[in-house]
């Protein structure tokens, strides 16, 4: 699809004027150049073009609220001056994968003035000798060079056009334990959570415990041990009593049937005589 009809189709019968976004990647410029757009997109905050076949920005109109512009993966090789005159508050500009090959061809973009973040990846200019220190040294106001500054600190995302114009801004960096640190604060100031103070008591509670614990256990263990064993001789004490008893039951009974023999003896002799 040309530009123009994409352009037509984005727009969906809204009035240029109203429009703060227009995305046009992969469609096609039959001319080499910026087409369907116009001095009527004066709300215009994010452009992108991105795959077109661009290979000039002179028909690009006036766009005094652009902020961001993509324009990776075309033809461009220099003549940048129109930017700073049609586009002077732009912010975010992406020339990453175009035929930019000397400090001379990005030299007009020191009157972006607002400029903090520029991309030029995949272009030969980078394998040049010195290529970041040389660039931001020809360009002071810019912060970001190929997603990371002077020091290589990772730029923050600048895809969160929701968000505003902050979303373009640079935002300090933090790292993990800094974060980790605020949700902490969070926490203990909204008293949703324990803090840090807290959780560490509570380990020393536990481990008290634990060692508390594990020494009633062996006492109760222990204790338990030796209240069976003395159960278990008053059993035996217990079964050799009856065992006596029963010995003793034993040899009354057997005196006693004794006894009787011998009275029977006696009678059967008293019959006789």
């Amino acid at each position: 699809m040309d530009m123009k009809k994409r352009i037509i189709l984005e727009l969906r019968n809204r009035d240029p004027a109203e429009v703060a976004e227009m995305v046009v990647d992969n469609s096609r410029s039959l001319s080499g150049e910026v087409e369907g757009l116009s001095d009527k997109f004066v709300e215009l905050e994010v452009l992108s073009m991105i795959n077109v076949g661009l290979n000039s920005l002179a028909k690009l109109p006036s766009l005094p609220k652009l902020r961001k512009l993509e324009l990776s993966e075309n033809y461009l090789s220099g003549s940048f001056e129109t930017l700073s005159e049609k586009c002077p508050n732009l912010i975010y500009l992406n020339l990453s994968s175009n035929k930019i090959k000397e400090l001379s061809n990005v030299e007009a973009l020191q009157n972006l003035k607002s400029l903090q973040s520029l991309d030029l990846l995949n272009c030969e200019i980078t394998s040049l000798e010195d290529y970041r220190d040389s660039v931001f040294e020809l360009l002071p106001q810019v912060t970001y060079l190929d997603g990371f500054d002077q020091e290589e600190n990772e730029a923050p995302d600048s895809e969160a056009d929701d968000e505003g114009e902050h979303a373009l801004r640079p935002r300090p960096s933090t790292t993990l334990i800094d974060r980790v640190a605020v949700f902490a604060d969070e926490d203990g100031e909204d008293g949703a959570g324990p803090t840090a103070d807290y959780d560490d008591e509570d380990d020393e509670d536990d481990d008290e415990d634990g060692e508390e614990g594990g020494e009633v256990g062996l006492s109760v263990g222990g204790k338990r041990a030796t209240q069976q064993d003395e159960d278990d001789e008053d059993d035996e004490d217990d079964y050799g009593e009856e065992e006596e008893e029963e010995d003793e039951r034993a040899d009354v009974q057997g005196q006693k049937r004794k006894r009787d023999a011998d009275d029977d003896g006696e009678d059967d002799e008293d019959e006789d005589d």
